[in-house]
C-alpha cells in the first residue's frame, strides 16, 4: 500500500496525472493533490507520500526548492520533478535535491510508468508482480492497437478522453468534423463494434473506478467530474457496469 502526492498549481494537471497510469493496480490506494507551496508542505507531513510529483514552478515558488526544504525534515518520501521547461540549470537544481528523475511536460505515459516501477523496485523494496502493465498502443476500452484503428477514429477517441468530463455527444462531435453525426456513428460502430454513446459511457466508467480505488473523494464529486451531474444516473450506469455500488467498489477495494 504506497502513498501517492502531487504538486501542481494547475488543477487540470492534476486531474490529468491522476488518470495517467492505474496507480491502484501499482498498489497506491491512497492520492493526494496540493496546489501550494504551504499546503505541499503540510499534506508530505501529515501523509509521509513514498512518491510526491512536484511541477518545477508552484505559483511563484520552486518545486526544486519545496524538496530541498522537505529534504531537511528528513521525509522518506521519492521525488519526481516534472516541467515544461528543458533548461539544463531546472535538471541540475532537481538532481542536488536528490530527484530520482525529470519529466518533461506533457508528461509521456510510458516514461512515467518506467520510472515508478523503477522507485517501487529499487527504493521502495517492492515487486511489480501481478502487475499487467497497461499497453499504451492499444485502447483500453476497445482492446484494439491504435494503429488498427482509421485515422477518423483514433480522432474521435482523443475527444472522448480530452472532454468526457463534459457534455461531449456523438452530435457535437459530428460538428466538430462537419459530417453527418448518424453516419458517422455507424462509422464508428463498424470499426469498433461499439455505439459511440457506448463507447463514451464505457470510459467514464473506467475512469470513476479509478478514481474511486485511489482516492478518498465523494462518489459524488467523482460521478461529476467524469461526466455525470445527475448522481441517481451515474449510481444506475456504475450498477449495471460493474454489478456492484461505487461505495461496495471501494470497500472490496
Amino acid at each position: 500500500m504506497y502513498k501517492l502526492l502531487i504538486v501542481d498549481d494547475e488543477p487540470q494537471i492534476l486531474e490529468g496525472m491522476k488518470r495517467t497510469l492505474d496507480w491502484s493496480e501499482y498498489g497506491f490506494h491512497q492520492i493526494e493533490t496540493s496546489e501550494t507551496r504551504q499546503d505541499a508542505i503540510a499534506k508530505s507531513v501529515e501523509l509521509l507520500p513514498d512518491i510526491a510529483i512536484f511541477d518545477v514552478c508552484i505559483g511563484t515558488d520552486l518545486g526544486y526548492e519545496i524538496i530541498h526544504q522537505l529534504n531537511e525534515l528528513r521525509l522518506p518520501t521519492k521525488y519526481i520533478i516534472m516541467s515544461g521547461y528543458s533548461e539544463f540549470e531546472y535538471a541540475q537544481a532537481a538532481i542536488r535535491c536528490g530527484v530520482k528523475d525529470y519529466l518533461l511536460k506533457p508528461v509521456d505515459r510510458s516514461k512515467l510508468q518506467k520510472v515508478i516501477e523503477k522507485i517501487i523496485v529499487e527504493d521502495l523494496n517492492g515487486t511489480l508482480d501481478g502487475i499487467h502493465r497497461n499497453d499504451l498502443s492499444t485502447d483500453p476500452i476497445l482492446g484494439i492497437p491504435y494503429e488498427e484503428l482509421s485515422k477518423l477514429t483514433n480522432r474521435i477517441l482523443l475527444m472522448v478522453k480530452a472532454e468526457y468530463a463534459q457534455n461531449i455527444t456523438l452530435k457535437s462531435v459530428a460538428e466538430c468534423f462537419r459530417m453527418n453525426s448518424t453516419y458517422l456513428g455507424q462509422l464508428f460502430l463498424k470499426e469498433t463494434r461499439m455505439k459511440f454513446s457506448e463507447y463514451l459511457m464505457a470510459y467514464r466508467m473506467r475512469c470513476a473506478k479509478e478514481r474511486i480505488l485511489a482516492t478518498n473523494e465523494k462518489i459524488a464529486s467523482i460521478a461529476h467530474d467524469v461526466g455525470y451531474p445527475n448522481l441517481n444516473y451515474f449510481y444506475t450506469h456504475f450498477q449495471g457496469y460493474y454489478g456492484l455500488s461505487p461505495s461496495d467498489l471501494r470497500k472490496k477495494g
